[in-house]
């Protein structure tokens, strides 16, 4: 299989000049899980989150402020799978995720909601950031989201698009395509998949770090990872559309109206939701190879693709086989990172970047594009931005 859409988070986060001239990898890249084993890294330590918080302040980063009329509402809510053991650590006893959710707000309510807790933060810059970047924990922890805790929603039904991030990406890299979708009407799950990423802090405190990630023979290989995400999916839809115990907002939610979009290896667990699932009526896939690659009929549904312009036969191949609406996007001079946080905090930061799209670019193409395609596919509104070519978007190319 091809593992040029899985990439380390250093990687991304130092933006390493020496990119290769397809777009396709960074200078330090891991390969996906497969076939090879992996190792328990040990939680975050108090001491280890003390020394990662240090008073030099030189890094505020901020997302891009959400376009759509709402302001963006987020609140932060703990699942346990009583029913499923954890698939990487079964000693850790039942499945637990840690979930954002993001909704339609009244502006001027709540208050500014951080970007990740301090443990997160420090797992992140521990376990991805290369030495000598000058983040601390407190910063990254404090980017400005525009979201807001214990803000006022706005009455009535919403779609929900669940959200997937890239293997080894804590959830949080999804934020600022989590706030545009909730500004113009969507409400939002954006799922932490325990043990998969650089840390997501749980219900009891504990922030464990990836259980994954590293070779061996015993590692899952990526087809296992997407249906096991399919799985966190599916068990988070029925926790939101089963009465108001997992969330006291899902009144909110319209349950005939869910939508699914993830980046990487998120974006190929698209496929198996889909296929499993019935409830996800149409889903977006972000730059991630297909594990596996969806059979003739085996999906029907609505199915957008976009890519940083790198040949995949999986997609050609996905594309082909694909029933329905559906598109397939290549972003000029996109990265594989381009569709997630990181390039804008990145830049931010001032480590250098890569040649092609800015990041800030990118991030706005990702959400117009989107966000259009779930206003056609689940609020039924035609968006002419989906019908091809437009002179204020030179750098979509549609493949059709």
């Amino acid at each position: 299989m091809a593992i040029h859409r899985r990439i380390s988070i250093a990687a991304v986060l130092a933006l390493a000049a020496s990119v290769a001239t397809t777009g396709a990898a960074f200078a330090t890249t891991t390969p996906l899980p497969g076939g090879s084993g992996s190792a328990v890294v040990a939680p975050v330590t108090a001491g280890q989150l003390a020394a990662a918080v240090k008073p030099a302040a030189t890094f505020q980063g901020a997302l891009p402020a959400p376009t759509g009329r709402f302001a963006a509402g987020e609140d932060v809510i703990h699942l346990t799978d009583w029913d499923r053991p954890d698939p990487w650590v079964p000693s850790a006893g039942p499945r637990q995720l840690t979930v954002s959710m993001f909704y339609p707000a009244v502006a001027g309510t709540g208050t500014p909601a951080p970007y990740m807790t301090l443990a997160e933060a420090a797992g992140f810059i521990e376990y991805r950031t290369p030495a000598g970047s000058g983040i601390t924990a407190q910063e990254l922890s404090t980017v400005t989201t525009h979201a807001y805790d214990n803000a006022q929603a706005v009455h009535g039904k919403y779609p929900l698009v669940v959200l997937s991030p890239g293997f080894e990406n804590p959830r949080n890299t999804l934020t600022s395509l989590a706030t545009e979708l909730a500004s113009h009407g969507y409400v939002v799950a954006l799922v932490g998949h325990t043990y998969e990423d650089s840390g997501e802090t749980l219900a009891n405190g504990q922030t464990p770090p990836c259980a994954i990630c590293q070779d061996g023979p015993t590692a899952p290989d990526p087809d296992t990872i997407t249906a096991s995400r399919a799985l966190d999916v599916s068990f988070v839809l029925d926790q939101l559309t089963h009465g108001d115990r997992a969330w006291h907002l899902s009144g909110l939610i319209d349950k005939h109206s869910i939508g699914m979009a993830g980046h990487s290896i998120g974006g190929a667990a698209t496929v198996d939701t889909m296929i499993g699932d019935q409830r996800v009526r149409s889903a977006v896939n972000l730059d991630g190879t297909f594990f596996p690659v969806p059979a003739p009929g085996q999906i029907t549904r609505p199915y957008l693709m976009m890519s940083h312009q790198v040949g995949d036969p999986t997609w050609t191949q996905a594309y082909a086989n694909l029933g329905g609406y559906k598109r397939y996007l290549d972003v000029s001079g996109a990265n594989h990172a381009t569709f997630t946080d990181i390039p804008i905090l990145a830049q931010e930061a001032g480590i250098p970047e890569p040649a092609g799209i800015d990041p800030v670019r990118g991030t706005v193409i990702t959400r117009e594009y989107v966000t259009a395609f779930f206003d056609q596919t689940l609020k039924g509104i035609h968006e002419p931005l989906l019908d091809g070519p437009t002179p204020n978007n030179p750098e979509v190319l549609f493949q059709y």
